[in-house]
């Protein structure tokens, strides 16, 4: 998988996840792809949600693995 189709299966992992983030009053941005590791920054209420850990790890990252099955982890960058 090239970078260019990399960056597409994420974004469209968290393009299908975003309306759940968003029906909660939260958000999450791409800010970059190294390697084998996706840095977002979650936005909003999930910034100070108890269980955003939570719905980084069930949520987000295996949706973005599901579209990019080579990513390992999935770090959110305060």
């Amino acid at each position: 998988m090239t970078a260019q189709e990399t960056l597409n299966n994420v974004e469209k992992a968290l393009d299908e996840i975003r309306p759940f983030l968003m029906s909660d009053g939260g958000n999450i941005k791409l800010l970059s792809i190294e390697e084998t590791i996706v840095k977002v920054q979650l936005e909003g209420a999930c910034t100070g949600c108890s269980v955003n850990q939570m719905t980084l790890k069930n949520g987000v990252e295996a949706t973005i693995k599901k579209y990019a099955p080579h990513i390992e982890e999935v770090i959110n960058v305060a």
